[in-house]
């Protein structure tokens, strides 16, 4: 726990309230009360936010060196430089303060090539500290730096401003040593152990010498049994002793005793085994969760005096939006464990096997999704891997708050801070609130305002990059419960939540939560099961099935009516689960299912009446739109080029392109020409690339063509290449993240996959080509169109956008021979694109 100088005795002598707190007041009346303000909100970016308060201000301290403040948890500021230096907020010289710690890691190494990797650091307010000076008390940063999945270190600084900067005192913890001289790619450090701290620690006797079991049999660091020395965190115990959790994947979280006085680990000196059969290392400690190289990282350790446990959150999955980052829960009655779930299944791995089953899963993925009649705007409200939480108690109203870092659904890696309050529930585990904290209480609520419709998450235990959507379920006045789920419900009278669903139990409360489509106080739900499976439920406003259908109709709508170009996305369900039916009029132009055929180039536009009747319970209604299908337009040729042993734009509007290194703006690369498609091709060597003219396309109505020839297949490798940042680019890939598809790839602050539904084969000639009109995206592969879809984004109207062939800003380069490269103004009809791959 990391508070303030008086907050932090609270982890010991306050979290006196009952488990389930109780307001006071009028919330216990059906609808009564004015309807609170709307609360505002301004967000940050700090990956793993650790969280600690200092007077009225809490401060949120994270990864690649960034941290913000908040006097209210729900309007931050950054006041960090990230890795700035030197005159870094935080660290002053960065690379002369933590010199000793980057000597193992973080400094321009491996992984870390050309800058820095600080993470996950841990602040807290220590009063025991000695400081150089001989006073006592200090504000304690823990970090750890790190250059590859297994070689970190970490060390710590003290400040006597919260807001630094930070001076270095020690590095405590280092992992990925080796018994014998070693070094990782693009790194210069030698990896055996005794560059470590660990030959002075045997010196002083604090370590009963080295330990062979610290390594494999050829002598590389053991990481199936031991911890990656990241992620550290403090917590003082209930006797005032102070620990650190810390690890990430490989064998483990691990936890050491600290000596309050100097801030270093105690470390245990010998090898042993818990009662219960734990590894205790003479240098690593105890382990406490994980093992068997299974993900599980960002550890907290909280201290709870009503029920006496020690509560251990962990993250599991990977961090990215594709990775299902999930948090989880185990408690104990020692900080040295066994922890266990609610199950009873130990936070430490017995074997090599999937750890998605234990643990309690607080939170994944998910989506309240937004229907058609729903209010709001876009998708709906949700998360992609939220995780590497911290956690704080406020001592004086008792609110315990759950802080973390998410992605979202459909805005790829894009992250930010978000905090959600959290309740212990009758079974004394703590669940986390469905919305964001905005000031909300826990109060007695009426069993009228729970009766209704809610949208319903089920998390599941599953870690999955999948995520998990909204459906409906009702709590009726007879206490059954009805729809996507079906059983009974409960409440004690105050707020407690009890529902059993489909035999199983799940027990929590009722407290209300903004709900940001509707833009208001809405009632949810939050609870738990005996296995860890956690649900959330969110009241929908209360509606006759006819109000239903009149939003449904009201929010209805087809797009441009005036201009169809594309395949239609015609939705077949609305709010409330009500049904949507279509009909046309002439479905040879626009079938029923939204299936677009435009008339050909020259042709005059055709008309179609299409029919919506949308249906809830009894009620039905139509609603017509008018549209007009545009014929096919020709584009025109606007650069091409043809690699006839050079790379030149034939058209002459464009400047040739130069070859490059491994990268876009790497040097150094190689171009060799050979037999192509139509005289010469150019032959790309997996190492080299080719950087066209800036600016080759500018616009929303666009084409790309050129013939492909792979001799192999490595995922993410491009053909062609555009950006306008690294958060903005299109690419041609012939082996996408998708299924192993081909596919016209964007990303990453907005992701689009426009698959092929098929992957090119290597070692032979294949065309493809793509358009995008505005927003509608089509593909082709050997003229043959194999994908359509909208809202595909505008990358490069206005842009001084950048362009390659065969590499791009990260990944592998192209090998293989790419032929007939032709740039276009404006959408290539389907004739065009069939003769575009015509040999």
């Amino acid at each position: 726990m990391k508070l303030k100088k008086l907050v932090m005795l609270t982890l010991v002598l306050s979290l006196t309230l009952p488990l389930t707190a109780m307001g006071s007041g009028e919330g216990n009346k059906p609808g009564s009360g004015a309807a609170p303000a709307a609360p505002a909100f301004t967000d940050v970016s700090v990956h793993d936010p650790s969280i600690v308060r200092d007077g009225d201000s809490y401060y949120v301290f994270g990864s690649h060196i960034e941290a913000a403040k908040s006097t209210d948890l729900m309007n931050w500021t950054t006041f960090t430089n990230g890795y700035t230096t030197p005159n870094n907020v935080l660290y002053g010289n960065l690379s002369q303060n933590l010199a000793a710690s980057f000597k193992w890691a973080g400094e321009n190494d491996s992984d870390s090539k050309g800058g820095f990797s600080v993470w996950a650091p841990d602040v807290f307010w220590n009063a025991d500290y000695r400081n150089a000076d001989g006073t006592k008390g200090a504000y304690m940063l823990y970090y750890c730096t790190s250059s590859t999945y297994i070689r970190s270190a970490i060390g710590f600084a003290v400040s006597q401003n919260i807001e630094g900067p930070y001076t270095y005192v020690d590095t405590l913890v280092y992992s990925g040593f080796t018994a014998n001289e070693a070094y990782d790619a693009n790194s210069a450090i030698n990896k055996k152990w005794t560059n470590t701290n660990i030959p002075q620690l045997i010196s002083a006797g604090k370590l009963d010498g080295e330990s062979g079991n610290w390594f494999n049999a050829d002598g590389t660091f053991a990481n199936i049994n031991y911890p990656n020395a990241i992620d550290p965190q403090l917590m003082f115990d209930k006797s005032g002793k102070l620990w650190m959790s810390y690890g990430s994947w490989s064998g483990g979280i691990f936890t050491l005793q600290i000596d309050p006085a100097t801030g270093r680990a105690i470390y245990p000196g010998k090898d042993s085994v818990t009662k219960d059969g734990r590894m205790v290392d003479r240098y690593f400690g105890t382990r406490i969760a994980g093992g068997y190289y299974k993900s599980g990282e960002g550890p907290y350790m909280v201290y709870n005096k009503d029920t006496d446990y020690y509560y251990l959150f962990e993250t599991i999955g990977w961090l990215g939006a594709d990775g299902g980052y999930n948090m989880r829960l185990y408690r104990s009655n020692n900080p040295l464990g066994p922890f266990v779930d609610a199950a009873g299944k130990s936070a430490v791995l017995a074997e090599d096997t999937d750890n998605s089953a234990v643990g309690n899963k607080l939170m994944g993925n998910f989506l309240f999704k937004r229907e058609v009649g729903d209010p709001g705007t876009g998708i709906g409200y949700g998360y992609v891997s939220p995780g590497h939480n911290s956690f704080y108690q406020d001592p004086k109203t008792g609110k315990m708050f759950l802080v973390f870092h998410s992605r979202f659904p459909q805005k790829g890696e894009v992250h930010e801070v978000r905090v959600h309050q959290m309740f212990m529930n009758k079974d004394g585990w703590l669940v986390a609130a469905p919305y964001r904290y905005s000031g909300e209480s826990l109060e007695k609520v009426n069993r009228q305002d729970l009766i209704g419709d809610y949208k319903f998450i089920n998390h599941g235990k599953r870690t999955t990059a999948d995520i998990v959507e909204s459906s409906y379920i009702t709590l009726g006045k007879n206490n059954k419960v009805s729809g996507d789920g079906n059983g009974t419900w409960k409440t004690n009278g105050q707020n407690e939540a009890e529902l059993t669903l489909d035999g199983k139990t799940y027990k929590g409360v009722f407290v209300k939560g903004w709900d940001p489509m509707s833009e208001s106080f809405a009632m949810t739900f939050t609870a738990m099961s005996d296995d860890g499976v956690t649900i959330w439920g969110s009241r929908q406003e209360e509606k006759t099935d006819s109000q239903i259908v009149q939003d449904v109709l009201a929010d209805l709508t087809v797009g441009d009516t005036s201009r169809v170009i594309a395949n239609l996305n015609l939705p077949l369900e609305g709010a409330r689960e009500s049904s949507i039916t279509w009909s046309s009029s002439n479905p040879s132009v626009v079938s029923s299912e939204g299936v677009v055929t435009r008339p050909a180039s020259g042709s005059t536009a055709a008309t179609v009446n299409l029919t919506a009747v949308v249906k809830k319970g009894t009620v039905s209604e139509a609603k017509n739109f008018a549209l007009t299908v545009l014929p096919y337009t020709n584009a025109s040729l606007s650069a091409k080029y043809s690699f006839e042993n050079n790379v030149i734009d034939s058209t002459g509007s464009f400047g040739a392109g130069s070859v490059t290194g491994n990268r876009i703006d790497n040097t150094g690369g190689t171009l060799s020409y050979s037999a192509g498609v139509v005289g010469q091709a150019a032959v790309f060597d997996g190492n080299s690339g080719v950087r066209l003219p800036n600016k080759l396309i500018d616009g929303n109505q666009y084409s790309v063509s050129l013939w492909v020839k792979p001799d192999q297949l490595t995922t993410y490798t491009t053909t062609f290449f555009g950006a306008k940042d690294g958060f903005n680019w299109v690419s041609l890939v012939p082996k996408g993240p998708n299924g192993d598809n081909t596919m016209v790839w964007s990303g990453s602050g907005v992701w689009y996959d426009g698959i092929a539904g098929l992957t090119i084969p290597t070692g032979e000639w294949t065309h493809l080509a793509y358009s995008v009109d505005n927003g509608t995206l089509t593909v082709y592969v050997n003229g043959v169109q194999k994908f359509s879809g909208s809202n595909f984004p505008d990358i490069f109207t206005g842009t001084d956008s950048v362009f390659s062939l065969g590499v791009n800003l990260w990944d592998a380069p192209f090998k293989g021979q790419l032929d007939e490269l032709q740039v276009y103004e404006g959408a290539l009809s389907p004739v065009q694109a069939a003769e575009l791959a015509n040999r």
